[in-house]
């Protein structure tokens, strides 16, 4: 019997599970200092996979669409932070202040690679635009992430110099997916072939991370300091911040005249933000005591996406194509 579109899949499962063991079996001492260690090796492995994953052929196929790119670019690093900044006399209140920069981290996050060209795939969109797209944010991320959550933040304590925080980004993330890039020649095959493996590793790491960053969050008593209304209104924050930014984006789209399937790439990866890169990247930039509560309303955001955006592609599929415009669709993309 096939899952309900409107449960959760395992990885969320398994993420909630490793907050609850957090919670109850927080790291500390000894163990939480190999801990940091290995979640940084996991991460930098991360990083290697995806690297090694990404398509140069994929690249160029979908790098034409300029256009298109601008759009997503502007819709994850301009129109996402700036919902989250002019709203927050709304949205402060409904949430805890740590809460709330939690939530201008998220808007200042990456767009996914995966789950947006699933939700492309599966919703008959310009599916090599949509690698090109989503690939390009995971990139533009490790530069426009950490300066932008020092714009939204000001001076804050707990994330230090945005430029020394790109740096880092670039020595634990960006290296090592340059590197796997350029070693996808010699090993392309054998991650195809171990396909399986390769997605426990990716989940395993960000598990892993997830662990080590609530586990400090709860020594220093991140449920005492969050309300359950609060969790409530983080929920309504994260549905509002979707509903904005899907509604916008595909408005923009029919606006500026781009054709249906790139009106689809355009929805499903400028409305996505990134957990895969989200989580590493607080563990990078924030410090351990505050990085649980600021990667709480990502983890939410995330399984919120993944469900309505599901509903939205199914919708996207039940259309009528043409047959001449669904053999061209992924050749010409945008109505230049």
């Amino acid at each position: 019997m096939a899952r309900s579109r409107f449960l959760p899949d395992n990885f969320t499962l398994y993420l909630v599970a490793t907050v609850v063991l957090a919670s109850l079996l927080p790291a500390s001492g000894r163990f939480a200092q190999g801990l940091e260690v290995a979640t940084t090796v996991a991460v930098s492995l991360l990083f290697f996979l995806h690297g090694a994953k990404l398509s140069r052929q994929a690249i160029v196929a979908g790098i034409g669409h300029w256009r298109l790119h601008l759009v997503v670019v502007a819709s994850t690093f301009l129109l996402f932070p700036l919902l989250g900044w002019a709203l927050r006399p709304v949205l402060e209140p409904l949430v805890t202040r740590e809460l709330y920069v939690g939530i201008l981290y998220l808007c200042a996050l990456p767009a996914t690679v995966q789950s947006a060209i699933a939700f492309v795939s599966m919703a008959r969109g310009n599916i090599p635009a949509a690698v090109c797209s989503a690939s390009a944010s995971t990139l533009l991320g490790v530069v426009f992430t950490p300066l932008l959550v020092g714009l939204l933040l000001g001076q804050s304590a707990a994330m230090g110099d945005p430029l020394q925080a790109v740096g880092r980004i670039g020595l634990q993330l960006l290296l090592p997916f340059v590197v796997g890039h350029l070693m996808r020649p010699l090993i392309a095959g054998f991650l195809q072939r171990r396909a399986a493996v390769m997605k426990v590793v990716d989940q395993s790491s960000i598990l892993l991370v997830v662990y080590a960053a609530f586990s400090h969050a709860v020594i220093d008593g991140l449920w005492s300091t969050v309300p359950p209304g609060a969790l409530a209104g983080l929920l309504l924050v994260c549905a509002v911040l979707l509903a904005l930014v899907l509604t916008l984006t595909t408005w923009g789209a029919r606006r500026m005249g781009f054709s249906k399937e790139d009106e689809i790439t355009i929805v499903f990866c400028g409305s996505k933000k990134s957990l895969v890169s989200g989580v590493p990247m607080a563990n990078v930039l924030f410090a351990a005591n505050v990085a649980g509560a600021i990667v709480l309303p990502l983890m939410l955001f995330h399984q919120l996406q993944l469900m309505v955006c599901g509903v939205l592609a199914a919708r996207y599929a039940r259309r009528v194509v043409p047959v001449l415009d669904a053999t061209v669709a992924g050749a010409v993309g945008t109505k230049a």
